[in-house]
This record gives C-alpha cells, sequence and structure tokens, in this order.
C-alpha cells in the first residue's frame, strides 16, 4: 500500500499507461495501413471479378463460364486466383481446395494450401461466395497469405508488447520509487535533523549534478545560511545583554547615589549622569528596533526621487565643524547631478553613521573623505586614514554590537555599520569594506 501511495510510483503507472496508448495508436495505424487498407482493396478487385464472372454464368452459359474461370486462373496476376463452381449437377469446376459446404453469400477467409510435387504452397484465399437462382455456387477469391502473416505479426506484437510493457513499467516503477524514495528520505531525515535542533545536518549529495543534486545543494546552502543566521542571533543576544548591563549598572548605581546625595551640586551631576546613560539606551534601543524594521521589512521604504549631490553636501555641512573641532579636515567630493530613488532621511542617517564611524577611528590632524559618483548606479564613498579594518573581521563587522579587537576603548554602540548595511538592503543596494592603505573606505553602492 505504501508502495501505491508514492507520487514517484503514481507518476510511473501514469507514464506506463500514456505509453501503451501511443503503442496501441501506433499499432492502430499500422494494422490499418498493412491489413484492413490491402483486404479492402482485395475485396474490391475480387467482387468486380465476380460480377464480371456471374453476368457471363447468366448471360453465356455454364461453358463460358469454365472458360472464363480457366483462363483467370492461368492468367500471371500479383495474388494467385482462386475459383470453384458448383453446378446444379453437382459438376464441379475449381483450383480451390475446400469451401464451405453451406450456401451463404458475402467474403470468406479460410486455408487454400496447395500441393505441388510433394511441397505444400501455403495460400490463404479471400473468397466471395455468390448463390445464383438455380442453386449453383460460384467462388471467387484472391491469395492474401501476406496480409495474413502481417495481421497475425502485429498480433502477437501486440500481445506480447502488451506484456512487456506492463511487465517492465510496473518493474521500472518500482525500481524508479525506491529510487526516489531514498533521495526524498535522505532530505526528510536531514529536515528531522535539524527540527531536532541539530543545524549541522545536510543532505547527502552523490555528485552527479543530478535534480537531487541540485535540490541537495539549495538546501544546504538554505540550512548554512539559517546556521550563521541562527548563531549571529546568539551572538546579537550575548552582545545586547553584554553592551546594555554596564550603562544598565552604571543608571541604577547613579540613581542610587542619587537617592542618598543632599548636596544640590552632586545631585545635579549624579542626575545628569543617570539622562546620559538613560540617553545611551535609548539610542541604543532605538537603533537596533531601526535595524530590525528595516532587516524584517516592516520600515517600508518610500521611495522617491533623491538628490544626492545635496544630500551629501547636507551631510558635510552638518558634520563639518565638528570633525573641524576635533583637529581633522574633511574633503568633499561629489558629482553634479547624482541622484537615486529611497528614503532621503535614511540615507542621510546612513551617510551621516559613516562620517561618525570615520571621525571616530581617524587620528588627528589626519583626512576624511567624502565621495559621490555615478557607476552603475550611485556610489558613496567615506575614506579615512585611520587603522582600518583587517580583513578577516570585514564580513562581521555589520553585526550588531560586534567590535574589531582593540578597538573597545573608543566610543559608540557598535551598531553604525549595522544601521548603514540595514538601509543599503532596504535600498536594494550594498555596503562594501575596502583597505584604504591606509585606512577604511566604505563603500555604499545605490541603484540608479
Amino acid at each position: 500500500m505504501r508502495l501505491f501511495r508514492s507520487l514517484t510510483f503514481r507518476l510511473a503507472l501514469i507514464y506506463l499507461a500514456l505509453f501503451a496508448i501511443s503503442v496501441a495508436l501506433l499499432l492502430a495505424v499500422t494494422w490499418w495501413s498493412t491489413v484492413i487498407q490491402p483486404i479492402e482493396d482485395v475485396e474490391e478487385s475480387v467482387l468486380a471479378e465476380a460480377d464480371a464472372l456471374a453476368d457471363i454464368y447468366i448471360v453465356d452459359g455454364r461453358r463460358a463460364l469454365e472458360a472464363a474461370l480457366a483462363q483467370r486462373a492461368t492468367t500471371i496476376s500479383e495474388r494467385k486466383a482462386f475459383h470453384a463452381f458448383t453446378g446444379t449437377d453437382g459438376g464441379i469446376v475449381a483450383n480451390l481446395p475446400t469451401w464451405p459446404s453451406r450456401a451463404s453469400s458475402g467474403f470468406a477467409r479460410f486455408e487454400a494450401d496447395l500441393y505441388v510435387d510433394g511441397d505444400e504452397d501455403d495460400y490463404e484465399a479471400l473468397v466471395y461466395e455468390q448463390v445464383f437462382k438455380d442453386g449453383a455456387r460460384l467462388f471467387v477469391g484472391r491469395d492474401v497469405e501476406d496480409i495474413a502473416e502481417r495481421e497475425e505479426l502485429i498480433q502477437q506484437m501486440l500481445l506480447w508488447g502488451a506484456a512487456a510493457v506492463l511487465v517492465l513499467g510496473l518493474a521500472g516503477g518500482v525500481v524508479m520509487s525506491l529510487a526516489v524514495g531514498r533521495r526524498i528520505e535522505a532530505v526528510n531525515a536531514t529536515a528531522r535533523k535539524v527540527i531536532a535542533g541539530d543545524l549541522s545536518g545536510r543532505v547527502p549529495t552523490r555528485g552527479s549534478g543530478d535534480d537531487f543534486d541540485q535540490l541537495g545543494d539549495t538546501l544546504n546552502d538554505m540550512l548554512g545560511r539559517i546556521e550563521e543566521l541562527v548563531e549571529a542571533v546568539s551572538r546579537v543576544s550575548d552582545s545586547i545583554a553584554h553592551e546594555l548591563r554596564t550603562p544598565l549598572a552604571r543608571l541604577q548605581a547613579d540613581l542610587g547615589e542619587l537617592g542618598a546625595a543632599r548636596d544640590p551640586a552632586a545631585r545635579a551631576e549624579l542626575l545628569d549622569a543617570a539622562m546620559a546613560e538613560a540617553a545611551r539606551l535609548q539610542a541604543t534601543f532605538d537603533s537596533l528596533l531601526r535595524i530590525a524594521r528595516l532587516e524584517t521589512g516592516r520600515h517600508s521604504i518610500d521611495r522617491k526621487p533623491v538628490h544626492l549631490e545635496a544630500l551629501l553636501r547636507d551631510a558635510a555641512d552638518f558634520y563639518a565643524p565638528e570633525i573641524e573641532a576635533q583637529g581633522r579636515t574633511l574633503d568633499v567630493e561629489i558629482a553634479k547631478g547624482l541622484a537615486t530613488s529611497g528614503d532621503a532621511n535614511l540615507l542621510f542617517q546612513a551617510v551621516t553613521n559613516l562620517l561618525d564611524n570615520a571621525l571616530k577611528h581617524a587620528p588627528g590632524g589626519s583626512r576624511i573623505r567624502l565621495t559621490g559618483r555615478q557607476e552603475r548606479g550611485a556610489v558613496i564613498e567615506v575614506a579615512d586614514d585611520g587603522p582600518g579594518i583587517p580583513a578577516e573581521h570585514r564580513d562581521r563587522v555589520t553585526e550588531r554590537f560586534y567590535r574589531v579587537p582593540g578597538s573597545d576603548g573608543r566610543p559608540g554602540l557598535g551598531l553604525g555599520l549595522s544601521v548603514v548595511a540595514a538601509v543599503a538592503r532596504a535600498h536594494g543596494g550594498a555596503l562594501e569594506l575596502a583597505d584604504g592603505a591606509p585606512g577604511l573606505v566604505v563603500r555604499l553602492r545605490l541603484p540608479a
């Protein structure tokens, strides 16, 4: 019963039925063209001969008919001529070995084998019988042995072919169902393993490149990506707990000291510290919420034309005073008419995050470069002369709270590049990090 529930086996049976129907149609066409049509042609010829001989008998009498039959028997033809005439007086003129004893007008087929010098020649006669009013009977026929052989051959082909198709089709269906079933069961086993919590499970492949291998490769890529995402979520959860523990502890300590302080100046200072920690926590949660909404599509992008040239210059003007106050120089180079489509507010935040990130890492007296150009879309670059990011860490710096080893003492939440990457993906773009030699080049690619 399990075999019949198999989709593969049912498909094999359907294919078997379609194949059998196709073979039957082919044999039917062959039967008609090699048996039915030739038989009809012979019947038409024999009927014409029988009518002509009957007219001779009716008009000219028996002797004339016997002479016509003798001449017909000796005439060379593609098909051997057969005849028999039984008169009312019991006389017989025939080269037909046998015929029915009971009179019956119409066509009939029967054996007409002849013996010549002890050898048997096989014939099958297609004979038309005509009964006259006086009781005489006339048989006129032609040899159709070749047609009968073809008919027998097609019948045997139909019989043995049907048996072969049935046996081989069922056997093939069983084999195919078992083979496909094993491949599907391998996928099911991997799925059950993953459901049980083992994300390292993978679908086994044979390296043949067939459909199942392609499906297995796709599923394995998906499982690998899911494993990476789960690990990233685990790391983010740990990072959130770690990052929030310190400001919460400081906030709790400040509030505790605030409650015990009596000096107004000290209370004001503690209150400012508590407010700063609360603002830091608020900023952290806002950034996390913004990233989550962008990545899950809950923050819909209202795509409108954005004049990037003006937006980048506004961002440069916004950060220039802070950059100059900290002893850095901002170089700006933006192509005329640079534009894209998307959410201007999100893009502005992404650019300011990049400038803020560069400001935090660029050493004093260095240059920060903001450029915008057209290159199969819009490309925004922010480069600095800081320590840069080693290549092995560039794929992870867009993770929430991830910090490159050695940068723990620098200010920031560790969410700036995460926000920029989420904005880029939401706009159908990409965030790229490259070595500035020295420093870091962060490249934000946006569609045209």
